[in-house]
């Protein structure tokens, strides 16, 4: 799996992409769509700061509610920290802001794990009226902790997130905060957290209003399926993501095991490796209360046919 689309709405709106330099196509209104401001990775014909720089001139941004960032020139080699600077340097720009997204690039323009970021703090402090906020690509990430009243929506997508992101979002205020989707990825790609240092979002003490929990593209899939089986947030939990890892039977034993999850609206577990006794045993536990199980897309592990080791990919790493 890779990410081959850019996305469709953010925010609850439809993206528009900002025309390019030769592009005379007419403009919708300004809080109607959610603008996706890019520049080609290869061979830009301007800078993201010069889009954008005609973006503020052609648009009233006092209306725009939504705002996404795709790609940026050399964007698998130079970092955005000039653009977080500028966004951050915009806000006054930006009163009714309130759902921003880092890095809409797709595969063909630049790998996930080659996305060259940087420290995003200081969009959030520039924004505390952001409800919504997603960043792709885990290279040069940083994310100290913050404290943030209104965000309801954080997702993080990289194919290995740092462990000092992990704990930087963990020690963050986010009280107002519903959602949380992070992508752990791979140690091959810096993912180097460990399920101690999930432990914050497990007892979700931080996180009081948490309702849909999402720690999947993991390698470690079953140690945080395991983590999970006894943590006191699932108790408030309406969603459960745990898809896109490496979970296997292991896993899914410690989820039968662990408390109940009959009170969810959705176990995601899609893109797994858990046995066909296992699949139907997770459903005739959870189904009939109503939760909807998504055991989709099951995986085969490879096998090396000189020693037999066997191997598990997660969906998202390169």
């Amino acid at each position: 799996m890779t990410i081959g689309t850019h996305l469709s709405e953010l925010g609850g709106l439809p993206v528009f992409d900002f025309p390019g330099l030769k592009d005379t196509r007419a403009l919708p209104e300004p809080g109607a769509v959610a603008w996706r401001i890019s520049v080609e990775t290869y061979g830009a014909e301007e800078e993201w700061e010069q889009a954008f720089a005609r973006f503020t001139g052609a648009v009233d941004t006092r209306q725009v509610r939504a705002l996404i960032v795709g790609g940026w020139s050399e964007a698998y080699e130079d970092s955005n920290a000039g653009i977080v600077g500028t966004l951050a340097g915009a806000a006054s720009q930006f009163p009714a802001l309130r759902a921003l997204f880092v890095g809409d690039i797709t595969f063909e323009e630049c790998e996930i794990s080659w996305i060259q970021q940087s420290d995003v703090g200081p969009l959030l402090r520039a924004y505390p009226a952001l409800e919504e906020f997603g960043v792709r690509g885990g290279e040069g990430l940083a994310f100290p902790p913050v404290s943030h009243g209104a965000l309801r929506v954080l997702r993080v997508e990289t194919g290995g997130l740092p462990r000092e992101v992990v704990r930087g979002v963990a020690a963050s205020e986010l009280p107002a905060l519903t959602e949380l989707d992070l992508w752990l990825g791979t140690p091959e790609y810096g993912g180097d957290a460990e399920t101690g240092d999930l432990e914050p979002f497990l007892t979700g003490e931080r996180l009081p209003s948490l309702r849909r929990l999402a720690l999947r593209n993991s390698e470690i899939q079953n140690e945080v399926a395991a983590a999970l089986a006894t943590a006191p947030v699932v108790e408030r939990l309406e969603v459960l993501d745990l898809s896109m890892g490496i979970l296997d039977d292991r896993g899914a034993e410690a989820l039968l095991a662990g408390r109940p999850l009959t009170h969810l609206t959705k176990l995601d577990l899609h893109h797994h490796y858990v046995s066909e006794p296992l699949r139907e045993r997770l459903c005739a536990a959870l189904a009939p209360h109503g939760v909807e199980v998504d055991l989709g897309d099951v995986q085969s592990p490879d096998v090396d046919e000189d020693d037999e080791t066997e191997y598990r990919y997660i969906a998202v790493a390169e």
